[in-house]
C-alpha cells in the first residue's frame, strides 16, 4: 500500500476528524457495511491459491493498525492510495470508510457537497490485483460501501458514475510488471474536483511515473503530478459531469494513448 505526502500544509478535509486514541464516531451509511468477504475469518481461499500465488488476506486488526501509521493521510478526502496488490479489497474499503468520515463530518449538511466529494474520495483510492475474481470482488465491496453510504440504486448516474470510476481505478493486471492482464501498460487516473459539480481526469503510465519519482527523493507516487515537468499525461479530458461519467462504458480501455 502506497499513500502520497500532504500536498498542502493548509489541512481542509478532515479538520473535525479527531485524531485522538478514541473511537470515531461513523456516520449513518458508513458504519457496518460492505464487510469483505476475505476479512479476518478466511484469511486464504484455497491452499491452492496460497501456493500458486501467493495470496493470504490481511486481518483486519492489522489493517487497522497500518492505516492508523498513516492515520492523517487516511482521513483526508482527496489524499491518494495505491494498494499494488489490492485482493478484495481488505484495505480498500476501510481507507474508503476513513475518508467518507471526513465526508460526512464536513460536507454532510449539503446534499450535493456530500455526493461530490463522496465520489471524490472514491476517486483517490487505487488497486491493482492479478486474480479476475478478486478484482471483481474489490470492485463490488467498494460499490457497496459507497452506495449504502449515499442511499444509491443502480438506476441512479452517480452509482454508475461511481462504476465507471472503479472500472478505471481498480486494475486487472500485475503490479510487478506494471501491466494489464492483457499486457498493455496501466494507466492512472489521476482525478480532481474542480467543485460546481465537474471533475477533471489526466491519464499517467504508471512506470513512468514509477520511474520519474526516483528524481527527487522527497517526492513520492502520487506527489503533486503538476510540480515536475517530468510528469507529462498521457490523455487529458475535457471538465466530466457525474451525468457524463456516468454515460462513459465501462470497460472502456486503459492503455496508454
Amino acid at each position: 500500500m502506497a499513500t502520497n505526502k500532504a500536498t498542502s500544509k493548509k489541512k481542509t478535509d478532515a479538520p473535525c476528524v479527531s485524531h485522538s486514541p478514541r473511537p470515531q464516531q461513523v456516520p449513518d451509511g458508513v458504519q457496518g457495511v460492505a464487510t469483505v468477504s476475505n476479512g479476518p475469518s478466511s484469511l486464504v481461499k484455497t491452499k491452492q491459491r496460497v501456493a500458486d500465488h501467493g495470496e493470504v488476506f490481511t486481518p483486519a486488526w492489522m489493517v487497522e493498525a497500518m492505516l492508523d501509521l498513516v492515520k492523517e493521510e487516511s482521513e483526508r478526502i482527496d489524499s491518494r492510495f495505491l494498494e499494488p496488490a489490492c485482493g478484495s479489497g481488505n484495505f480498500l474499503v476501510q481507507v474508503l470508510k476513513r475518508k467518507l468520515v471526513a465526508v460526512q463530518c464536513k460536507f454532510g449538511k449539503s446534499a450535493f457537497e456530500k455526493q461530490h466529494y463522496a465520489l471524490l474520495a472514491l476517486m483517490s483510492i487505487y488497486g491493482i490485483e492479478l486474480l479476475a475474481d478478486n478484482i471483481a470482488e474489490c470492485r463490488a465491496n467498494m460499490l457497496d460501501i459507497l452506495t449504502d453510504y449515499l442511499n444509491l440504486d443502480a438506476s441512479d448516474n452517480l452509482y454508475r458514475a461511481a462504476s465507471y470510476v472503479l472500472s478505471q481505478n481498480l486494475v486487472h493486471g500485475d503490479a510487478l510488471k506494471m501491466r494489464t492482464h492483457d499486457g498493455q501498460p496501466i494507466t492512472v487516473a489521476e482525478w480532481g474536483y474542480l467543485g460546481k459539480g465537474k471533475f477533471q481526469r489526466r491519464d499517467f503510465r504508471l512506470d513512468v511515473l514509477a520511474c520519474s519519482s526516483a528524481y527527487s527523493a522527497e517526492d513520492d507516487l502520487f506527489s503533486p503530478l503538476g510540480r515536475h515537468e517530468i510528469f507529462i499525461p498521457t490523455k487529458t479530458y475535457p471538465p466530466m459531469t457525474v451525468s457524463e461519467l456516468a454515460a462513459a462504458p465501462a470497460d472502456e480501455p486503459k492503455e496508454a494513448l
